[in-house]
């Protein structure tokens, strides 16, 4: 069974279209289940539909160059699951949670869609299934919502598959805690980056750390060896499987030191920590760079004046003593510090690991036609000449090692620039 990929409400006017199915969510965590537990996995494979949840599976399809519409969790599916319910008379039965949970999500429901028919509920302490099914048969649901954890849920569905009339059975984890505000939500802004793990793991670290902690790297070394020896292995989804892995990891280790640099940035001047910038990605296509802020926020209207100053030569400004550059600025200028955000536009795809330094737009424009090739493979946050001296190279060098790099480009030379990398921070060398 294939992962679902479409919008919500399309999802919903399936679910919802009369036809028997059972349907289960599918997130890191139960890939890692599933990866040891055989019945669990057969359970999966046995479900009607299987619908993505959360970032890791959005990081493991781009590791193979796919992308999903939504991310279809059940939290988010569930409100459009609710409207349209009660918009064609469907009757919906809660089974789960801890006693009193159930019931307090069906009153959040049915104060969100006034006249949402619930047929009944029931928490998940029972002892006798073959009564809950009776149960769940004689209220005449047409929807079964099973709120136990993977893999309770998708087993109970599958045992009691062909048993239950409803027509629509899907197991919803922990959708219940959340609908009856038993637990918080992640702020929407966690959510749309991806983050909405690390907000469950500081609210229940006991419960979730080996979940999160150990079971998302886990993953994320799953989803790379399937990119890496699938079938349709090339070297970009190996590079690509690479990047989502680096830089996945090293976001989730450093994180506690960019916080601290983000708050060092906006303490010394006034201003966002980050500055975005459009830059030329891979085939001319611009995207947007994010960086920590280095200058003063007037900075780009001082660039005029400062213009004849360029210590480098034809196409790029660049100044070692740069007056728009902060005190802070300066040191993460030193330390290459400032391009650690840049593993974001790593793990949305506009940006590599390894590959030629974005360009600005203006820069481009004045490219001759062999200065194009530049830009023939993904931009990176370090590159060949980065490790080779950096600013200190006159650009037609730079160019010339990028190009060099792209004919020649493979896993084994973007692991021993990255190896490099380190080094050519400590010297310093170039880096201003």
């Amino acid at each position: 069974m294939s992962l679902v990929d479409a919008t919500r409400l399309d999802v919903v006017k399936v679910l919802l279209d009369g036809v028997r199915r059972r349907v289960a969510f599918i997130n890191a965590d139960c890939v890692n289940i599933a990866a040891r537990d055989a019945h669990y996995a057969k359970t999966l494979e046995g479900m009607d539909l299987l619908l993505p949840d959360g970032s890791g599976l959005a990081i493991a399809a781009k590791m193979v160059g796919k992308r999903f519409t939504e991310n279809l969790n059940g939290t988010d599916l569930f409100p459009v699951l609710c409207a349209e319910a009660n918009r064609r008379g469907k009757s919906i039965y809660f089974l789960g949670g801890k006693p009193g949970i159930a019931e307090r999500a069906a009153e959040a429901a049915i104060r969100a869609n006034p006249g949402l028919r619930v047929a009944g509920l029931a928490d998940g302490y029972f002892d006798d299934e073959e009564t809950a099914v009776a149960a769940i048969n004689e209220s005449g649901a047409d929807i079964l919502l099973v709120a136990m954890g993977a893999p309770l849920q998708e087993a109970f569905i599958a045992r009691h598959s062909t048993a239950l009339s409803a027509r629509l059975c899907m197991g919803v984890g922990g959708l219940f805690d959340f609908v009856a505000g038993e637990k918080p939500r992640a702020p929407a802004a966690l959510r749309r980056i991806g983050i909405e793990w690390a907000w469950r793991l500081a609210i229940e670290p006991t419960r979730l750390a080996r979940r999160y902690l150990i079971g998302n790297p886990l993953f994320l070394m799953r989803a790379a060896r399937f990119a890496v020896l699938g079938e349709r292995s090339t070297y970009a989804m190996r590079k690509r499987a690479m990047d989502i892995v680096l830089a996945s990891a090293m976001t989730l280790v450093l994180f506690p030191m960019l916080a601290l640099i983000a708050l060092a940035v906006v303490v010394e001047s006034r201003g966002g920590a980050f500055f975005t910038q459009t830059r030329v990605g891979r085939d001319g296509k611009p995207f947007k760079m994010v960086k920590f802020r280095t200058m003063h926020p007037d900075a780009e209207e001082r660039l005029a004046a400062l213009r004849q100053q360029s210590d480098r030569d034809a196409v790029c400004f660049k100044m070692a003593d740069d007056p728009r550059v902060t005190r802070v600025g300066r040191i993460l200028r030193k330390t290459s510090l400032d391009e650690f955000p840049q593993l974001w536009n790593v793990l949305r795809g506009e940006m590599s690991c390894v590959g030629p330094r974005p360009a600005l737009p203006a820069e481009v424009a004045l490219y001759a036609p062999e200065e194009r090739e530049r830009l023939s493979g993904p931009p990176g946050i370090t590159c060949l000449w980065q490790i080779s001296g950096r600013a200190d190279l006159k650009f037609d060098k730079q160019v010339d090692l990028d190009v060099a790099y792209l004919r020649s480009s493979s896993l084994l030379l973007d692991i021993a620039i990255i190896l490099l990398t380190p080094l050519a921070m400590a010297t310093r060398r170039g880096a201003y």
